[in-house]
């Protein structure tokens, strides 16, 4: 609080910056004055190869090109039901047809938690379970 007393003490209140008279009103022509002639009567024709004008193109096909090549990569080939092995593993369809291997029919059974005959049941399609 001390500080701001005597700044205003020694500098005071009023504003220091001022604007010359007549500014605002003369700057208009002023800039005008100084700014280069614009002759439009001459228009210069500049002429487009060819390539200049499928560049943006071109460059975008192979952008698009690019993106697809890298995703191919970073997902993979998805042969389904292809093998070129004849010792492959042997897989089964599953009922929206994805190719499903043994490996994982093992696990998937063991968490249903059936027992052989309910699992026989289910694969028949019969409704009736008998009660022993």
């Amino acid at each position: 609080m001390n500080e701001e007393k005597n700044l205003n003490n020694r500098i005071g209140k009023s504003n220091p910056f001022r604007v010359p008279k007549d500014y605002f009103e003369s700057f208009t022509p002023r800039i005008m004055e100084n700014l280069p002639e614009h002759n439009d009567t001459i228009a210069e024709k500049t002429d487009i190869s060819l390539w200049e004008r499928i560049k943006p193109w071109a460059y975008m096909v192979a952008m698009f090109c690019g993106m697809m090549f890298g995703l191919r990569v970073m997902v993979g080939d998805n042969h389904k039901g292809k093998t070129s092995d004849t010792n492959a593993i042997p897989t089964i369809l599953s009922a929206n047809d994805e190719v499903m291997q043994d490996e994982y029919i093992n696990s998937i059974i063991g968490e249903t938690m059936m027992d052989d005959y309910t699992l026989y049941l289910y694969l028949t399609d019969c409704n009736s379970i008998s009660n022993e």
